[in-house]
């Protein structure tokens, strides 16, 4: 079995994902640095921080492998493109620029 077929499909859905869970906070876990503590989904803080930024990397991981998992037997008789692996996470990039404007702004 080939996977190296599904790796610019992996990266495309993985870049949508992250940024769909990331900005709609459907984040998979938080994790709360100063209690050492997880919990599923978006958590309030718990006398300190609240870091998303791992269940988001998760939430898209796990969407970007279910994809892979589906197009794998899809992917024997044709070929993706080559941009999907590249096009599309370069767009998501520049979305995020214009999400996070506000930070660069004064």
């Amino acid at each position: 079995m080939n996977v190296t077929r599904v790796f610019g499909l992996f990266a495309a859905v993985f870049a949508i994902a992250y940024t769909i869970a990331f900005e709609w906070h459907w984040e998979l876990f938080s994790y709360h640095p100063r209690t050492g503590e997880f919990g599923w989904g978006q958590q309030v803080s718990r006398g300190g921080p609240v870091m998303h930024w791992y269940g988001a990397l998760a939430t898209g991981a796990l969407a970007a492998l279910a994809a892979c998992a589906v197009a794998l037997p899809f992917t024997r008789s044709r070929k993706l493109p080559l941009w999907l692996g590249w096009a599309v996470p370069l767009a998501c990039i520049i979305l995020w620029g214009w999400l996070l404007r506000g930070f660069f702004q004064r």
